[in-house]
């Protein structure tokens, strides 16, 4: 579908080619708070598409409201306490929970895995260069992040691909190409009290209650150890549903963040000449991820009247705050649609930045990025895409599926 600057936000169609950022550059110019009408799934909702607009919603957690979900999805409050995590709440019960589980991703801890993700990404590297031309998002940009993800839980080496599937089939319940039971194509009523209303919900809630139960190992060293181990942490169900998170967000996020910078290099050799003079790497990653936005919205939900832009947001309206749009606001970002390796300050909206629910793997993931893109950038004299790359069909997560390219390994 062709981005004519008027595509419906609604639409999960309207994001199988990629991000429709000709529709979010018009909402910004001419109707910044704009309503999209809802149908027979799904009722309407508010779209905040400014920089300066996303960021006060994120800081006014008491009219701009996660506790009643983060997905445009209507719930009901049964649904709502069946499925939600921490980042389904407001200060200050948001602001316990995270106590708990934060240390675990502050960016000194995340920086002793440095040595690990260089190893694993030199090895990713070199068995994709055994190859002229792959796939570079299933060779090199899923297999970091899913490696990764066995690390940090703690979780067998042998059960990342099958922990992987059942995590995209959550995150992609929109995509065909990653469930049976797409979410706006079926009843998927049955599965209502399940994550992302996916029956891979009840598969990852089975393998949560193994680990619980010790019928499954995991490493000692691991979060779901400690967080198992911690007499004051997470309920049952709790666990389960942070795990489901750990393991779709914890993985894809950081898997699309990769995948946007190799579409990047692959359609600009500029930037692999810029990176070959070892130039720019402490702000790459930050530029790549921007750019990538790989999580578009979350929702909020409006707990009393609210005046923005001459729009009155009513009491128990849904608002979502498209950061894949503030991030590229024109009024903050000089030439946004650009990637500027040295862009500098750099204040993207990407995993939630400027409020409390700002994701917890975000230094992991930018680093995963850097260290990636280091990797391949010295192994390599041209890298080009051969085909055009495929998109998620998703209004809510932004990825790269597919992208073929040509790597020429340097001599």
């Amino acid at each position: 579908m062709d981005d004519n600057g008027h595509l419906n936000l609604l639409s999960h169609d309207s994001f199988a080619n990629g991000v429709p950022h000709k529709t979010f550059d018009r909402l910004r110019r001419e109707d910044p708070v704009s309503w999209t009408d809802g149908d027979t799934t799904v009722k309407g909702f508010w779209n905040l598409t400014r920089h300066a607009d996303i960021t006060l919603a994120n800081r006014e957690g008491l009219v701009f409201s996660s506790a009643q979900g983060i997905r445009l999805e209507d719930q009901s409050h049964e649904e709502y306490m069946a499925r939600r995590t921490f980042q389904e709440t407001d200060a200050p019960e948001h602001t316990a929970t995270r106590r708990t589980v934060n240390p675990n991703f502050a960016k000194p801890v995340v920086g002793r895995f440095e040595s690990l993700i260089r190893e694993l990404a030199s090895d990713i590297t070199d068995k994709a260069l055994q190859q002229t031309e792959f796939d570079a998002v299933d060779a090199i940009a899923k297999q970091l992040p899913m490696m990764m993800l066995g690390r940090i839980l703690g979780v067998p080496d042998e059960d990342l691909d099958w922990l992987v599937e059942k995590g995209d089939a959550l995150i992609g319940n929109s995509d065909p190409d990653f469930t049976d039971h797409v979410v706006d194509k079926m009843d998927t009523s049955a599965y209502r009290f399940m994550p992302f209303r996916s029956p891979a919900g009840v598969e990852l809630y089975d393998y949560a209650s193994d680990l619980l139960e010790n019928r499954r190992a995991v490493a000692e060293d691991g979060i779901l150890a400690k967080m198992m181990r911690d007499e004051n942490g997470l309920k049952e169900l709790e666990f389960k549903n942070f795990f489901c998170l750990l393991v779709a967000a914890g993985n894809d996020t950081t898997r699309y963040s990769i995948a946007m910078a190799l579409n990047l290099l692959a359609h600009n050799p500029d930037l692999i000449a810029q990176l070959r003079r070892c130039d720019h790497w402490e702000t790459c990653a930050d530029e790549f991820v921007r750019l990538a936005s790989p999580t578009m919205h979350f929702r909020r939900t409006i707990t009393q009247d609210f005046e923005l832009h001459g729009k009155t947001l009513k009491k128990g309206d849904k608002a979502l705050l498209w950061f894949v749009s503030g991030s590229r606001d024109e009024n903050v970002f000089e030439k946004p649609h650009d990637c500027q390796l040295d862009r500098n300050p750099n204040r993207h909206l990407a995993f939630g930045q400027g409020g409390i629910h700002v994701c917890l793997g975000m230094h992991l993931a930018k680093l995963e990025v850097r260290i990636a893109i280091e990797e391949l950038v010295k192994r390599i004299d041209r890298f080009e895409a051969i085909d055009v790359p495929t998109w998620t069909r998703s209004n809510f997560i932004c990825g790269v599926k597919k992208l073929h390219v040509r790597a020429i390994k340097a001599a």
